[in-house]
């Protein structure tokens, strides 16, 4: 076999490839069986009849397409190997350019590559996170969080005000047309929580026991979807949570301590772990951020659409797909479509020059995934889903995307690697010391890198849940394409 590269631009390159004959013997005697199986030959068994039968019978043609569905691919794949610098990142644009039948077959392949990126030096980066300070007032609100969820509800005869809970009846009518999915009663509501229904919090306060109030709002679902309507409440009961005292009895039962000075020392330690983790977090970001402003990233064009068309999916999706639906709610927010569009393009930009940039850092930094690693962030995902992990894998392997989990947890762990080269300091300019949380250059333990990453890919893979995946294949798809192998891109050509 012969192939020659040619780079047809920053981003692309086309590959010339010639096979001959000889070579494609495997794929005739496999394709000869394939079809054998699947024809009947008078006077011949099933799968049976030979090669000369087969070509009288059905044609060459039927034979060589047979040979170049499977053969192409392969020897596509064996050309991008052979080539030097070329990491395909797409689907290639196959053409057969010549079928000399018993002599050779000749090809071109189009395909987008990753460009060549020269990253800053890392311990050249220097970022500012904020500084771990933990407040009375805000240990103060975690005891009286912890104190609400073992709070009681007692019946007041008063008006209902804030973050009272009241039991409430509710009914609706359209154009004098009763709603009936909007009819309920007995329903238990805390005012000011809001997401019931947009105008209830306002009806609500000032009513007591027994009284009601109709006010007009907007459904956002049902038969009624988008239709004003009047809608008409009635408090059957007011109720405030009594929060218990915080004292040593309250420490005994809502902790594992005897006294609340103890449970309030712990509640401190938490919320100071959790500004760390914060630091790590904003580290993470800024560092991130500095390498990709560093670098300047040519981008493929397809990528970028394909990106482009995963968000504005995404962005129909709950609209039903209807882009009328969604062009109406983008009104109501006061921005127009070709904002929308503009701002996406932007944000799909980034995100494959992202993605593209964490790519070189990981191919720079010889960066590799285990087994260990990957089961970890799997588990994580399924959690995060509400999934068995086994049934997460099933549908991530269905929907295409397990090499998509691979790449990000590869992608998380070269930032991290930048994090640990470079230098971080808090708002004083004092050197911040993070190797606890993210290990250092000797470590690379699995569960310090997940644990310090994990939020990395929520944030980059698709909003979809994971009982969605399967049915979204093709834009899950389109959003990792920057993570493909040869041998992926190949596979699904």
């Amino acid at each position: 076999m012969k192939s020659t590269v040619e780079h047809i631009g920053p981003t692309r390159v086309k590959l010339t490839v010639e096979v001959p004959f000889d070579e494609l013997k495997p794929e005739f005697d496999r394709a000869y069986k394939r079809i054998a199986q699947q024809v009947n030959i008078p006077g011949f068994r099933k799968g049976k009849a030979p090669a000369r039968i087969l070509d009288a019978r059905l044609g060459r043609g039927v034979v060589l397409d047979e040979v170049l569905n499977s053969a192409v691919p392969a020897k596509y794949s064996e050309a991008v190997a052979a080539a030097e610098d070329v990491t395909p990142i797409g689907q290639p644009n196959i053409e057969v350019t010549e079928l000399a039948d018993g002599d050779k077959v000749a090809f071109t392949a189009e395909v987008d590559v990753r460009p060549e990126i020269t990253l800053p030096a890392l311990d050249g980066i220097t970022v500012t996170v904020d500084d771990v300070e933990v407040t009375d007032e805000q240990v103060t609100e975690q005891l009286d969080q912890l104190r609400a969820r073992f709070g009681t509800l007692t019946g007041v005869d008063r008006a209902a005000a804030e973050d009272d809970f009241v039991q409430i009846d509710l009914s609706a009518t359209v154009d004098g047309a009763e709603v009936e999915e909007a009819q309920t009663t007995g329903f238990s509501y805390q005012v000011g929580q809001g997401g019931l229904i947009e105008g209830i919090d306002e009806a609500i306060t000032g009513l007591s026991a027994g009284e009601e109030a109709t006010f007009t709002s907007k459904l956002v679902a049902g038969e009624y979807a988008d239709k004003d309507a009047e809608v008409t409440v009635k408090v059957t009961a007011v109720k405030e949570r009594q929060l218990p005292e915080p004292d040593d009895e309250f420490a005994q039962l809502a902790s594992e301590f005897d006294t609340l000075d103890e449970l309030v020392g712990d509640l401190k330690d938490r919320l100071g772990r959790v500004r760390r983790m914060e630091q790590v977090t904003q580290a993470r970001d800024k560092v991130l951020d500095e390498i990709v402003a560093a670098v300047e990233v040519p981008l493929p064009e397809s990528i970028v659409e394909a990106e482009v068309e995963s968000r504005h999916h995404d962005a129909v999706h709950a609209f039903d797909h209807s882009d009328e639906k969604f062009n109406d709610f983008l009104t109501e927010q006061g921005k127009t479509r070709e904002e929308f569009d503009t701002e996406t393009k932007e944000e799909a930009e980034k995100s494959v020059k992202t993605r593209l940039v964490l790519d070189a850092l990981a191919d720079a930094e010889q960066v590799t995934v285990g087994d260990q690693e990957l089961t970890e962030r799997i588990v994580y995902q399924a959690q995060q889903y509400g999934l068995a992990p086994e049934e997460f894998v099933q549908r991530i392997q269905q929907a295409g995307q397990l090499g998509a989990i691979y790449q990000d947890v590869r992608r998380s762990k070269a930032l991290i690697v930048a994090v640990r080269a470079a230098t971080v300091t808090d708002e004083a300019g004092e050197p911040v010391d993070l190797s606890d949380l993210i290990g250092d250059d000797s470590a690379d333990e699995p569960a310090v890198v997940e644990a310090a990453t994990e939020e990395l890919t929520a944030g980059e893979t698709t909003d979809e849940t994971g009982a969605d995946a399967a049915d979204d294949t093709a834009d899950d798809t389109a959003d990792d394409t920057a993570a493909e192998t040869p041998a992926e891109a190949t596979a699904k050509s």
